[in-house]
């Protein structure tokens, strides 16, 4: 089971920084780009929030085995899909494995980020507020069971309230016409998610933490997402692939260590005095993220991508 783990973990590195660059290449006008990453975020968290379900149907009738393998089949549909695609063939750079250094790339790529100060910048807040802020979800189940005295299907109802929130960020997005002002909505939507997890804390009444759940899963992903677009938006096509996977590390590799820092600190401080130093540091976090973009924005001289960089920050 580990080692199984262990393979899925690796083909996942390759997999979502190669899907996340290669959106670019089959998103027609440029302009589009930012709707069509909302819409992949609506599609993921959409079945995020309905497959567990199809799942429970699914293990209660046929057993987990089963389950398993209707998931594997279920890939070749993607498969298929990805085969009728007729994607644009464009190359960039030099494209001859033999010839690649990949660690010369790799260096190429973190010299770009350090570099490029609004990536740098949204990188650094994404793998921040992954640690302190993400942190509160496997400390779901001891909510479910020792503050709403609930059972497995209570821990169901809080897990699925934030996938509700999810989608319903993603739609906003999707749905946005001029994407100007995107560095306001991950500081404003930060500011609201460590409200949320503040007030969900010390949270008794399950409804009550339901709806904040929903408000919280709906930030996560005007956060996420937004710097999604972000990075896609500024970085160049020859760099695309190296910064998705700076951005799939920031977000996804250093949750581990937030899941440590939530045991942690649960069982010295406690779960609801822990989700409540989580919300502060979010808070804080996206006050520092403002001031760090406005600051970059005031300062910066004659720059390529100087009006695009102002409008994709401040609007």
């Amino acid at each position: 089971m580990l080692f199984l783990s262990f393979i899925l973990g690796t083909i996942n590195a390759f997999d979502i920084p190669a899907r996340q660059a290669f959106v670019v290449n089959i998103v027609e006008k440029k302009e589009d780009l930012p709707n069509a990453i909302a819409l992949n975020s609506f599609l993921v968290n959409g079945a995020r929030l309905i497959g567990p379900s199809l799942a429970g149907i699914l293990v209660a009738a046929v057993g987990e085995g089963i389950c398993f393998l209707i998931n594997a089949i279920s890939y070749i549909g993607v498969i298929i899909a990805l085969l009728m695609m007729e994607n644009p063939q464009k190359v960039i750079g030099n494209l001859n494995t033999e010839s690649v250094n990949v660690s010369k790339k790799l260096q190429e790529g973190f010299r770009y980020v350090k570099g490029f100060v609004p990536v740098r910048i949204v990188i650094l807040y994404v793998a921040y507020f992954s640690i302190f802020g993400m942190f509160y979800g496997v400390l779901m189940p001891v909510f479910a069971k020792d503050i709403f005295h609930g059972n497995a299907r209570t821990l169901g109802f809080l897990v699925g309230s934030g996938g509700i929130g999810a989608i319903i960020g993603a739609i906003y997005l999707a749905s946005m016409h001029i994407h100007t002002g995107l560095g306001r909505i991950i500081h404003l939507a930060g500011i609201c998610f460590g409200a949320g997890l503040i007030m969900f804390s010390y949270c008794k009444n399950f409804w009550i933490g339901f709806v904040l759940l929903i408000i919280i899963g709906m930030c996560i992903v005007l956060q996420i997402v937004t710097a999604n677009i972000i990075l896609q938006t500024l970085v160049p096509d020859e760099k695309r692939g190296r910064v998705m996977s700076f951005h799939t590390l920031a977000f996804m590799g250093t949750q581990p260590a937030g899941s440590y820092l939530a045991g942690l600190f649960g069982k010295t401080i406690g779960i609801q005095n822990t989700v409540l130093v989580g919300g502060l540091m979010v808070i804080v976090g996206s006050i520092v993220f403002k001031k760090q973009y406005l600051s970059f924005v005031r300062n910066q001289q004659q720059m390529e991508q100087q009006a695009l960089i102002r409008q994709i920050f401040t609007g």
